[in-house]
Order: structure tokens, then sequence, then C-alpha cells
């Protein structure tokens, strides 16, 4: 494959801005990367169908889904991780009686087990996307699933966390967890990547902003935190740029030495 460099971007609070728009500083600087030779690369929780849209806009077909669970390089699939389909049933009941609904999804949709809740219209409304969970809830049971959305407040995790050792609960909002698989992250999720893609840790690149980055930034060699970023991801990160509303990753480019000032 081409390319000097692979960069690797979350979506939420690094691509898009606070009102989840595209920076134009930021959809240039990609651009220039691109005609540098670098690969740009996505990589986040949200599910493929949840930013089409930006893949196109940006031209980018490399991605790590479902935080790190639905891998594909150059457009083709080379991993996937679902869920075990025995504890997602397990924990669908468990929520249930505790009135913790759950949204089931695959590479190609998702799916409520509830008609409504209104945690689930709170916190799906934040990611600002067109396609809304309809209800359907056997939908697990003849695909396989690479990620849930479970609902609970703040806390509230910590029972299934010890309940279901199958599966790692990582908070991206007040009232909403993603459920992924025991050790799956966006961190194995670009090992898996990389092994299709065959370029050096060294020129590994990886911004971010939330929890759900620790894991990445922790391990790929050139880290880059948002100015926006919580505090713990500033501290596992190589470097800190500033606000994505700041032009935060034309600056973190800089940085690095991928742009130059």
């Amino acid at each position: 494959m081409s390319g000097k460099s692979v960069i690797f971007f979350d979506i939420d609070g690094t691509l898009l801005d606070h009102d989840k728009n595209l920076p134009t500083s930021t959809k240039k600087a990609i651009k220039k990367l691109k005609l540098d030779g670098h690969i740009v690369a996505i990589a986040t929780g949200r599910a493929p169908f949840m930013y089409e849209d930006l893949r196109e806009e940006l031209g980018i077909d490399t991605y790590v889904s479902y935080n790190g669970q639905f891998v594909v390089v150059e457009g083709e699939i080379v991993y996937t991780n679902p869920l075990n389909l025995e504890a997602l049933e397990e924990l669908t009941a468990v929520g249930l009686s505790k009135d913790h609904p759950i949204v089931y999804m695959d590479d190609k949709d998702m799916k409520t087990n509830v008609p409504s809740h209104e945690f689930i219209s709170e916190s799906i409304a934040t990611l600002k996307i067109k396609q809304f969970p309809t209800h359907d809830p056997n939908y697990y049971k003849d695909r396989e699933i690479y990620q849930s959305l479970f609902f609970c407040t703040e806390g509230e995790e910590k029972f299934y966390q010890e309940k279901f050792p199958l599966f790692d609960f990582v908070r991206w909002h007040p009232v909403s967890v993603d459920v992924v698989p025991k050790g799956g992250s966006k961190a194995n999720g670009i090992k898996q990547a990389m092994k299709a893609i065959g370029i050096s840790e060294d020129n590994q690149y990886a911004f971010g902003d939330g929890l759900n980055d620790l894991e990445m930034l922790s391990t790929v060699t050139h880290s880059v935190a948002m100015g926006n970023a919580k505090e713990e991801v500033k501290a596992v990160s190589k470097y800190i740029t500033k606000d994505v509303d700041q032009d935060g990753i034309v600056h973190g480019l800089e940085l690095v030495g991928l742009l130059e000032k």
C-alpha cells in the first residue's frame, strides 16, 4: 500500500466539532495529508452506517468502527469481534428487569429491545445522525452484534461490569454506555488494521478526546489528545493540541510534524 504514515482520527470531538460539524480547516488538512501520500483513517465508537457521509466527504476507506470490533481496510473487512450471544441475551433480560434498555448494533443497522425510552431518545439525539433505532427485540438472534448501547445512569454500570465479565462497559453519555467484548478496544482494532496495512509503529498516529480513546492513545506511537479531551485522556497522550473548535486538528498535525506551520 502507498503512504508514508497512517493517521487514525476519532470522530466526535475530534474530526467533528461540538456541534457535529466538520471544520473547514480539518477538511483541508486531511486533503493535504492524502496528497502527501499518507493514509487517513477513522477510529470510532460509531457504527459504520453512522458516518458514511463523512467517509465519502473525506475520501476515507480505512476505518475502525465499534471501538475496534469491526475493521475495514481499503474497503475490505479485515477483522470482526462480535459480542457473546448468550451473555448478550442475559444482559438484555437483567436490564429489562431494571428498566435499562439496550440497542443491538451490527454493521448495517441498530434496533432497540423496547418500543421507546427517554434515555435512548436523549442520548441518540446528541449524535445528530439520520438513522434512529427502531424496535426489534429479536434483532440479535440471527446476526453478529458488534456493539450494544446500554442505557443506565452513571455508576449503575458497575453492577453489570461485575455480573458480565465477557463485556466491557464504556460510558459515552450520562445515560448510556457502549457494550463491547472484554478487551475489545480501538487499540486492538488498529492493531488488526496494521496487520493489513503494514506500516511500522513509528509511522502510526492517533487523535482522540474521549474515554474510549484511552487504549488507543496509550499504545499508538504518536498520540494526540484534543484540547477538549478529558483529563485522563490527556494524561496518556504524547501531545495535547487545541480544542476542536480552535483548529485543533491542524495544530496537532503541526505538532507532530505531519503539516508545516
